[in-house]
């Protein structure tokens, strides 16, 4: 997993994974690396994405979503503040109070928004959790100016243009999506229909959670959450590819994101879940 920070720690101690990144030592590091986006990238910015306190973030609406929604925050399944959900597990509408700094165009921290529950999150299949926040669209909108980033809700294209925003580095990576993983096996998860980034998207540990927006459109099409670090096959922090033959292909130093385009099915009216619905296929509990 690009894993969150604390959480990396702590899996360093626990399964003996490979060492947290070296910029895990503050938040502010002022010596991570910059990455200059592209002139194409101009029109992707900030605005919208969160930081977490070990990883990063967005706030999201659905094409149907209305600006008196309670307001919701899309990261990882693996950033969830009481751990790492289990294989198969799938949690929804657990209390949480977790807080998140939201984030202007230029990536300066204009306030703090904060949760009222853990609406969804699970790491089988897909790797997300989804916060509803005690704010609406519209609240957010007439306090910071900023609008929610809008999830698309059709499959990702092969060849893409697209930029990784991390909220908790203030930092963006920008490549194309390659394809796409039949299934992607890490430890104990496996993700279906993953995003493979071409190699230029060298995200880190922290950017777990990012969006990945598609700069034509400005939506989001993906959530950042893992890579190869070491070139090891099918361990935490060393996810290997699987086909539909089951035969294994293992890429280091090559990251990946997990689709959203499903996401917006199993909500309904006030953005409430509902995973009963029609062309839902998310996992249920």
């Amino acid at each position: 997993m690009n894993k969150p920070l604390l959480a990396a720690l702590a899996a360093l101690v626990v399964t003996g994974a490979g060492a947290a990144p070296a910029a895990a030592a503050t938040a502010t590091d002022s010596s991570a690396p910059a990455r200059a986006a592209a002139p194409s990238l101009k029109a992707v910015n900030f605005a919208g994405t969160v930081s977490l306190s070990n990883c990063s973030g967005s706030v999201i609406r659905f094409p149907n979503s209305v600006d008196s929604d309670p307001a919701l925050v899309m990261t990882n399944g693996h950033c969830l503040e009481t751990g790492f959900p289990q294989p198969g597990q799938v949690i929804v509408n657990q209390p949480s109070s977790r807080s998140f700094g939201l984030l202007n165009a230029s990536a300066t921290r204009v306030g703090t928004l904060r949760a009222s529950k853990v609406v969804y999150s699970t790491m089988t299949d897909t790797d997300v959790t989804l916060y509803q926040l005690t704010t609406t669209y519209a609240q957010i909108k007439s306090t910071y100016g900023i609008n929610a980033l809008t999830l698309n809700d059709t499959h990702p294209v092969a060849g893409t243009a697209i930029t990784v925003v991390s909220g908790y580095w203030k930092q963006t990576y920008s490549c194309n999506v390659d394809g796409f993983v039949y299934r992607l096996k890490e430890g104990g998860w496996t993700w279906k229909d993953s995003v493979r980034y071409t190699d230029a998207c060298h995200t880190i540990g922290g950017t777990s959670g990012s969006p990945v927006v598609d700069n034509a459109t400005g939506k989001v099409v993906a959530v950042n959450n893992t890579g190869n670090e070491d070139g090891q096959s099918c361990t935490v922090n060393n996810p290997c590819e699987v086909d539909e033959s089951g035969n294994v292909t293992v890429r280091q130093g090559i990251n990946y994101a997990e689709e959203t385009y499903q996401i917006p099915a199993c909500f309904g009216a006030g953005n409430k879940l509902d995973l009963a619905a029609s062309g839902c296929v998310l996992p249920k509990p």
